[in-house]
């Protein structure tokens, strides 16, 4: 299948499945915007972020926090709001706590951000030491509760909410967890003054794929999803497992014009703009002239404020029938009249007569159609 891209954004298609095991195309957009200046709308960036093709870690996978999940997910029942950023302190003069909020629409999640510190402990005693000032402070899975407590290295203690993160001891002597680092990021309110307990991590970044609550929708591999189901879905998959936000950075899906703000994630304090409205129209044309027309919908949000950017996926799919043959072309956003003309007419379309005069001999009525498609466009 051809993909045509006429969006000026990145693009792209697979194939997924459904858990009814029927198979789907699935095409992808994803556009990078600039983050805005108070008062101005986002503009597509000049250099677009391509897609994502296998997840992405911040350091050796499975030992680090994701930084970006593939951007080829089948189907997603929501959209999930992420951010990979830092706290800055307000006007920049050094503090040991700040928090960070995040709003886009209805979805809001906020928490404290603080120095860095360690673990003091003794004999008898274990407590949080003192906490360093600091001016900017990066957020992620990595610097948020939780780890591997390896004191004993034939049986490592994994904290399964967020194996990637610090703080978490099992083994409470002093040559365990003396001068450990503790995390960065807490809950409001919730001092982690406990080696052992029971802390939500917190951070904007993506959850890992085996991190709670997502094996919980991924389903059941048993001996009869061997024998019998293998390599289809097995029958208890949910598609919130693609969802690879938290449960509380996820909204229904965005329209375009709902507002982001940003408070102590920007070294300005605040920001705030509102989402891109975009029109972004799929069609699938199938053999023997049928068309799908689908309208892509916003479900995965990346911010960047360090980068001063972000990133907006739109996805949509069709089901096949047989199998991807079946299927010629798909179009991704919308195409000039006089492109829909020549594919409606059965010719090739050349948008300039340049184009045409390269591929093949043009007749008179060729080359005024693809003079008259350059005017459209340089009007456009």
């Amino acid at each position: 299948m051809e993909l045509l891209n006429a969006t000026k954004m990145a693009a792209g298609y697979t194939m997924g499945l459904r858990p009814d095991g029927r198979e789907l195309i699935v095409v992808v957009v994803k556009g990078t915007f600039t983050i805005p200046g108070p008062g101005e709308e986002p503009k597509l960036a000049e250099e677009q972020v391509p897609l994502v093709d296998a997840d992405v870690f911040t350091g050796e996978p499975g030992f680090s926090a994701p930084l970006y999940e593939t951007d080829y997910a089948p189907f997603k029942p929501r959209c999930d709001v992420l951010l990979n950023g830092s706290a800055y302190a307000p006007g920049g003069k050094p503090t040991q706590r700040v928090t960070v909020s995040l709003r886009v629409g209805s979805m809001t999640k906020s928490f404290d951000v603080v120095g860095n510190h360690k673990w003091s402990a003794g004999l008898l005693y274990f407590a949080p030491g003192a906490i360093e000032p600091f001016t900017q402070m990066p957020i992620s899975y990595d610097n948020a509760y939780g780890g591997v407590d390896k004191a004993n290295p034939d049986k490592p203690q994994f904290y399964v909410a967020n194996p990637a993160g610090v703080g978490y001891h099992v083994d409470t002597s002093a040559k365990a967890m003396n001068d450990k680092p503790l995390p960065n990021t807490q809950e409001s309110g919730k001092a982690i003054t406990a080696p052992n307990g029971k802390y939500r991590p917190m951070a904007f970044g993506p959850v890992g794929r085996s991190w709670p609550p997502r094996p919980k929708w991924a389903g059941t591999y048993d001996q009869n999803w061997l024998d019998k189901v293998s390599p289809f879905l097995p029958a208890d998959f949910d598609e919130n497992y693609y969802q690879s936000a938290p449960e509380e950075q996820q909204l229904p899906f965005p329209q375009g014009g709902e507002t982001v703000e940003l408070i102590n994630l920007t070294p300005e304090g605040k920001t705030s703009f509102a989402l891109p409205k975009r029109d972004v129209p799929v069609v699938f044309f199938r053999r023997g002239g049928e068309r799908d027309e689908k309208q892509a919908v916003i479900d995965t949000i990346v911010l960047e404020p360090d980068e001063k950017r972000f990133m907006v996926c739109w996805r949509t799919h069709t089901p096949l029938r047989r199998n991807i043959f079946e299927l010629t072309q798909a179009v991704a956003g919308r195409m000039t009249r006089g492109w829909w003309r020549a594919r409606l007419s059965g010719k090739d379309y050349y948008p300039s007569l340049r184009e045409l005069l390269q591929n093949q001999p043009a007749s008179n009525g060729e080359a005024e159609q693809g003079e008259e498609e350059q005017g459209e466009e340089e009007q456009t």
